[in-house]
C-alpha cells in the first residue's frame, strides 16, 4: 500500500478561477479596460503540474512561464496558442527554439537585444520590451526604454520580428500604495509607441482591472490562493485548485509534561491523545510551522503540535477524541482549510507551499 499522503489537483477549480478573473477584467471594460489572460503556469504551475494547468486552463488567451522545456511541454501537450517566455531568452540557441515553436519573448536586458540583431530566425518573432518602473528587479529604465524600442522596431521593419508589446510588472499593487506611481512611469516611458501592453499580475487583475491593458498576467489567483494579506481567496470567488491530503498513521497518548518530536518544542500540559500524521518536510509541508498551525482531522479543525519532522508531524486530538489511526486529514485545500491559513501561521505565503510541494508526493487530477 502506497503511503497515505496525495494531492488533490481540482481541473474543475482551475477553470473556475481563470473565470472568475476574466470576470473581474470584463467589469472593466466599461472604464476602458478590455485584456486577454495569460495564464501564468510557471515553476511547474505552482507545483499543480504542467500539463494539468494545460488543461485547466484551456480558456486562457495565452500561457505564460520562465522555462523553454516548459514551454515545450505546453506544445507537446496540445497548447496551440501565444506562450510568453517572462524572462525571456538567454543564450543564443534559445531562439532556435523559440522559433520552432511559436513562442514570444520578454526583452528586459541589452544583451537579449544583441542576441536578437545576431540571430539568424526562420521565422518571426513576438516579442514584449520590458520596463523597469520602479520594481527594480527586470526591465529597461525609463530613460533607456525609447531606445530599446527603437531597436525592436528596426527589427520588425527588416521582417525579423513580429508585434512589439510593452510591458512592466507592479511591485505593490498588493498593498495601500497601489499602482499609480509606476503605471504613470509605465505610460511616460511608452507615450507614442505602438503594440500592445500587458501590466496586470493577480493583485492588479484583481484591484486595478481597469488599468490591464491588452494582456494580463493573473498567477497565484489562478491556483486559489490570494495575494492579498487583508483580503481571503474565497472572499475574492476563487476556489483552491490544490487539496494537501493524509491520514494519521499512529496516536499517542500523552500525561502532564510529556514532550513531543524533535527537540521537545511542545509539553503536554495534562492527559492528552496526539495524532501522528504522515507529512512532513520533505513532502514539503513547512517545517518552520509552530504549534498551533490548523489542521483538519477527521473533518475537525485542530492544531499542529511541536517540530516539523522530515515524513511526520503531530497532531492535538482533543478536538476530535474518536479518531484513531486512519482518519483522513487536510493539510490544506479543503474543508475550509485554505493555504493562506496555513501559510499566515508558518509566517510565509501560499505560493511557497504550493510551490514547495515534493515530487515523492502523488497528484491526483480530478474533474
Amino acid at each position: 500500500m502506497p503511503r497515505p499522503i496525495f494531492a488533490r489537483i481540482s481541473r474543475h477549480a482551475l477553470s473556475h478561477n481563470l473565470d472568475a478573473v476574466r470576470r473581474r477584467l470584463d467589469a472593466a471594460r466599461a472604464a476602458g479596460g478590455m485584456a486577454r489572460i495569460w495564464a501564468v503556469i510557471k515553476a511547474n504551475a505552482y507545483g499543480h503540474g504542467i500539463e494539468r494547468a494545460v488543461a485547466g486552463f484551456a480558456r486562457a488567451d495565452g500561457l505564460a512561464m520562465l522555462d523553454l522545456a516548459e514551454a515545450v511541454r505546453c506544445r507537446e501537450a496540445g497548447w496551440t496558442g501565444p506562450i510568453l517566455l517572462l524572462e525571456g531568452i538567454f543564450e543564443a540557441a534559445d531562439l532556435d527554439v523559440v522559433g520552432q515553436y511559436g513562442l514570444t519573448t520578454a526583452v528586459h536586458h541589452a544583451d537579449q537585444l544583441a542576441l536578437l540583431r545576431q540571430a539568424r530566425l526562420t521565422r518571426s518573432v513576438d516579442v514584449f520590451l520590458k520596463l523597469n518602473s520602479g520594481m527594480n528587479r527586470l526591465g529597461f529604465a525609463p530613460q533607456a526604454y525609447a531606445g530599446a524600442h527603437a531597436e525592436l522596431a528596426a527589427l520588425q521593419a527588416a521582417g525579423m520580428l513580429g508585434q512589439v508589446g510593452h510591458m512592466t510588472h507592479f511591485s505593490t499593487a498588493d498593498t495601500e500604495e497601489g499602482v499609480a506611481a509606476q503605471l504613470e512611469v509605465f505610460r511616460r516611458a511608452t507615450a507614442g509607441l505602438p503594440g500592445p501592453v500587458s501590466l496586470c499580475n493577480s493583485a492588479a487583475s484583481l484591484r486595478y482591472p481597469e488599468v490591464a491593458g491588452d494582456w494580463a498576467r493573473p498567477g497565484i489567483a489562478l491556483y486559489g490562493a490570494t495575494p492579498f494579506a487583508d483580503e481571503s481567496a474565497a472572499s475574492l470567488g476563487l476556489a483552491p485548485a490544490m487539496a494537501l491530503k493524509s491520514r494519521l498513521i499512529g496516536t499517542q497518548a500523552l500525561r502532564a509534561g510529556d514532550a513531543v518530536g524533535y527537540g521537545g518544542m511542545y509539553r503536554a500540559e495534562g492527559p492528552m491523545r496526539v495524532g501522528v500524521v504522515a507529512c512532513g518536510y520533505a513532502d514539503g509541508y513547512p517545517r518552520h510551522a509552530p504549534t498551533g498551525t490548523p489542521v483538519v482531522v477527521a473533518g475537525v479543525r485542530t492544531r499542529l503540535l511541536g517540530r516539523v519532522s522530515m515524513d511526520m508531524l503531530a497532531v492535538d486530538l482533543s478536538p476530535v477524541p474518536q479518531a484513531q489511526a486512519g482518519a483522513p486529514v487536510t493539510l490544506w485545500g479543503d474543508e475550509g482549510l485554505s493555504v493562506d491559513d496555513v501559510a499566515a501561521a508558518a509566517g510565509t505565503i501560499g505560493y511557497e507551499l504550493l510551490c514547495a510541494v515534493a515530487p515523492r508526493v502523488p497528484m491526483h487530477f480530478e474533474e
